[in-house]
């Protein structure tokens, strides 16, 4: 019988964890969780979500049953969103509940701490009332630290409650030692309010207004940080609310009302102008404008007709269409776009996980540290009150709430800004490599181009006009279906107008199209099959078709009335925004590589083009991984942004795989980030975006670390009254919070 440990082999499973209030918690639930045969698991303080890995068939239950024991709760998450699910505040219960107690702990506190802090205040009895008012905030107010601390000493762990719960209390009892065993309940008793800790005899001070302010501020704290969590996933919320609702079916012809989730796939939907396309199709029948602005950030409407496909969410700006659907529910570009959102969001970047391992151990060490200040304090023969007051400022100012909040907060505004600009990042790791990249290699078809033949050059004989040339042979390729005859048709139409049709319409295979327009035999193809009509090229003409196919592009012959009259160029054209996305990845520090399957003219006529110096031509698709390797074999750190399938191997060995949204599933999945706006400068956001996310983490890292190094030691050494250390404490976790939210404002790259 094998004893080996299965491993997580299944799918994941993610578990909605409830009762966390710091870094430690996280900490602590995953080590119980990782502990399990086969399990894998990663929680997200931030998020308040575990993602396990576990073995094939393996019991959820079992799962939740480890977190409870941890004295914590977990439940698995609803198989389906509700619509319009977390959209505001008042809608988390916890969050309300957090604010009751806010303000109540408020309305008590203010009081307890004026008189504490205005001698003038300090009438007779005041220390009594002061007790009356300070009570219900201890145990009533502190009540969700006291319950935390107690369900983690129950199982021997120590949180950043442990040490809130300690601090309040210790102030509270030592407050009722002074007033009824002690000195401070004497009527007309007065003391001032020390920045510092006061050096005198402990039986006379009473520290309410610590109690009751700590309490106040730990308390303000948690709930904007909640608040301030809620804004920063607000992103992925309002992209999981975009879908439509309702959709019009034609069921035997007639529209039927119906709730999305019945959609089916192979339904025929109508979408009428202004109203959300329901789900990922194709067009069936009818033309109109799509804005995709709330998906892709692109705010020009792209056109529509019979074939093309269009996407759930977007919004038909245009006409009447009825759409068919190819995709549903979860299987939508929507769905899978919250999907990457989501978990990029739920995982850890490595600095979060040593932020994560520091956290850990933090209480345990601060309490002894807050031992240690006793200790110290009473072996120099200082009074106790002082060493008390040092010991509970040690252990209010040190709580890691800051350090916990520091990455997830960056990773929930940064990854859902990117969702607002078209920018999928898939995980937390994928910032870290965005800061080492220094060599991009880009595709040239379809990344760098459009991936689409274009009419780029008319050329005329002597006596011919260019308007004639265009309506004449567009109005031969309008009817065929080649691609470079379709973009013969389509530019002669957009620049002369409507095209006459044909008579006698001839598709010659692999060299041409022959007919009868307006009464002229005209010939469009090879200058060889003008050539076997005794229409030969001139000269002149012949010289030009030299040179432009020496620069990789693509000539067609126009003949009538038995001679040439003039070339048709075609090409891949480049796309508008490839020069100033190529521009903008220089200016970020990295060094573009045109890597195309083209001959060596055209890869270095668009590179020209577009200003990138190293070319990569003639390369097979199973040679681009080799270049990629390559070029980590000379020491760069290599990113490669690509749409087709032959790029996926590429994408997936680079050490950041970027792939355009437009282009096939396979080199999506195979990318770390997908630009589902299909355009280079897409590339430039999420490089910008990702290095300043990471610049933001490793900001609030920082900060977390300097507070905590900074205060530890004031603390202990007198220097800080313990309200003020609950007011820095809290503090800290918001201005770690704030900062992340600051990713909020980032702006796209200005498009041409």
């Amino acid at each position: 019988m094998s004893t080996e440990a299965p491993t997580a082999t299944g799918p994941d499973h993610e578990l909605l964890i409830g009762g966390m209030t710091c870094a430690s918690c996280a900490n602590r639930i995953e080590r119980k969780l990782n502990k399990l045969d086969g399990v894998s698991a990663t929680v997200n303080y931030a998020t308040e979500k575990a993602r396990v890995s576990a073995p094939e068939g393996y019991d959820p239950a079992l799962l939740v049953a480890e977190v409870e024991k941890a004295g914590y709760t977990a439940a698995l998450p609803a198989v389906q969103r509700p619509s319009g699910e977390d959209t505001g505040a008042d809608d988390d219960p916890e969050l309300t509940s957090l604010r009751h107690r806010l303000v109540g702990t408020a309305v008590l506190s203010a009081p307890v701490i004026a008189m504490a802090m205005v001698p003038a205040l300090q009438v007779e009895h005041w220390q009594w009332a002061s007790l009356a008012l300070a009570a219900p905030v201890v145990v009533w107010g502190a009540w969700p630290f006291h319950r935390a601390a107690w369900a983690n000493l129950r199982h021997g762990a120590a949180t950043m409650d442990t040490l809130i719960s300690m601090g309040t209390l210790a102030a509270f009892l030592w407050s009722l030692y002074a007033l009824f065993l002690g000195t401070a309940g004497e009527p007309g008793m007065t003391h001032p309010f020390e920045l510092t800790v006061e050096r005198s005899d402990g039986a006379g001070n009473i520290y309410l207004e610590v109690a009751a302010g700590v309490t106040l501020f730990i308390l303000a704290g948690r709930y904007f940080e909640k608040r301030s969590k809620r804004r920063a996933g607000a992103a992925l919320r309002a992209l999981l609310e975009l879908g439509a609702k309702e959709v019009a079916v034609l069921r035997g012809g007639t529209e039927v009302m119906v709730p999305v989730d019945e959609l089916r796939v192979g339904d025929d939907f109508v979408v009428r102008p202004g109203e959300k396309i329901a789900t990922d199709g194709v067009v069936t029948s009818g033309t109109s404008a799509v804005d995709a602005s709330m998906l892709t950030g692109e705010s020009v409407p792209v056109e529509v007709t019979e074939g093309d496909a269009v996407t759930g969410a977007t919004v038909n700006a245009g006409g009447r269409i009825i759409v068919r659907a190819t995709r549903v529910g979860s299987d939508t570009q929507l769905a899978q776009m919250a999907r990457l959102v989501e978990d990029a969001q739920t995982g850890k970047a490595e600095v979060q996980r040593l932020a994560d391992r520091i956290s850990g151990v933090f209480v345990p060490v601060v309490i002894a540290i807050a031992v240690v200040t006793l200790g110290a304090w009473l072996g120099a023969g200082l009074p106790a009150s002082a060493a008390f007051t040092a010991a509970v400022a040690v252990l209010v100012v040190a709580c890691p709430c800051a350090l916990g909040l520091a990455t997830p907060t960056a990773l929930l505004v940064g990854t859902g800004r990117g969702a607002q600009m078209g920018v999928l990042i898939k995980g937390p790791e994928v910032l870290e490599s965005t800061r080492r990249v220094d060599t991009i290699v880009l595709d040239k078809t379809g990344t760098v181009t459009t991936g689409r033949m274009a009419l780029v050059d008319v050329v005329t004989a002597p006596g011919v006009e260019r308007a004639e040339l265009l309506r004449l042979a567009g109005a031969l390729e309008h009817a065929s279906e080649h691609p470079i005859a379709r973009a013969i048709a389509a530019g002669a139409s957009e620049e002369v107008g409507p095209l006459p049709a044909p008579e006698d319409f001839t598709n010659l295979e692999g060299t041409g199209v022959q007919g009868v327009v307006d009464g002229r035999a005209v010939v469009v193809g090879r200058a060889s099959l003008l050539a076997d009509r005794s229409q030969p090229l001139t000269q002149a003409l012949a010289a030009t078709k030299a040179e432009q196919e020496g620069a990789g592009r693509t000539v067609v012959a126009v003949g009538w009335d038995g001679a040439a009259r003039g070339l048709l160029v075609v090409a891949d054209t480049v796309r508008a925004t490839s020069t100033g996305a190529v521009t903008a990845l220089r200016g970020l520090g990295l060094t573009p590589v045109l890597l195309t399957g083209d001959n060596e003219a055209v890869a270095r006529r668009i590179a020209a083009e577009v200003g990138i110096d190293e070319v990569i031509a003639e390369v097979l698709p199973s040679g681009k991984v080799d270049v990629v390797t390559r070029l980590q074999g000379e020491g760069r750190t290599v990113a490669m942004v690509g749409d087709g399938v032959n790029d996926a191997p590429a994408l997936a060995q680079a050490d950041l795989g970027l792939a355009m949204g437009t282009g096939t599933d396979v080199a999506i999945e195979a990318s770390d980030i997908t630009l589902v706006r299909g355009d280079l400068l897409g590339a430039v956001d999420a490089i910008r975006l990702s290095r300043r996310t990471l610049d933001t983490i490793k900001g609030n890292l920082f900060w977390a670390f300097a507070y905590n190094v900074a205060a530890v030691p004031v603390a202990a050494l007198g220097l800080l009254n313990p309200m003020l250390a609950g007011a820095a404490m809290a503090f800290s976790s918001v201005f770690v919070v704030g900062n992340s939210l600051r990713l909020r404002g980032f702006r796209s790259i200005a498009r041409p």
